[in-house]
């Protein structure tokens, strides 16, 4: 017993150690138990990841005045939210995303007009909380298999969901005050 107690004591004092080493440590924890519990295969997970990064790099690159756009991958489809200042910005916005290696639907939810500002993504993100506090008391919902996506009070709902999965989830979300319409991008596996 005390030899076990001391092997634990000194592994914790060597994690503790790894000062810059111990928030990667925890946070790829977390990131392999957000894994476990998806019903994407782990290869998608990463993918939808890299697909996110490569498409925000493509649209830095390609410096387009009067466009904030935001992509949410979920298995391998793309969800455009955000703001731009005509349809032809909108459109060259998805032409970056169908761009990307690996994306195999685009969704451009994007709306025409004046970038939102500071506040208003703040409160887009307090709204995404509250959806989210909301999934996790709603009956025959896992929220782990909903993504929650929020622009302008709209909230859009992303995943691989059962028909009354997503229903529930989306009559919470409409539920949740502040929020002005709920779309469902769901994939369903019914």
């Amino acid at each position: 017993m005390k030899h076990r107690l001391s092997v634990l004591i000194l592994g914790l004092a060597a994690v503790a150690s790894l000062n810059a080493c111990t928030p990667l440590i925890v946070g790829g924890a977390a990131t392999g138990a957000i894994m476990a519990d998806d019903r994407r295969t782990s290869a998608t997970y990463l993918m939808d990841q890299e697909i996110e990064l490569k498409a925000a790099n493509r649209l830095r690159d390609a410096n387009l005045n009067g466009v904030y756009a935001s992509f949410t991958s979920f298995n391998r489809r793309v969800l455009i939210t955000g703001e731009a200042t005509s349809e032809a910005l909108k459109s060259q916005v998805s032409d970056i995303a169908r761009g990307v290696t690996n994306v195999r639907d685009v969704i451009n939810e994007m709306t025409i007009g004046t970038p939102l500002g500071f506040s208003a993504h703040t409160n887009d993100a307090y709204i995404t909380s509250k959806v989210k506090a909301q999934l996790v008391d709603t009956k025959g919902v896992d929220f782990n298999h909903i993504k929650v996506v929020t622009e302008n009070g709209d909230v859009f709902l992303m995943g691989l969901v059962s028909h009354a999965e997503g229903d529930a989830a989306a009559e919470a979300a409409a539920r949740t005050s502040g929020v002005k319409r709920v779309v469902k991008v769901y994939e369903y596996l019914d």
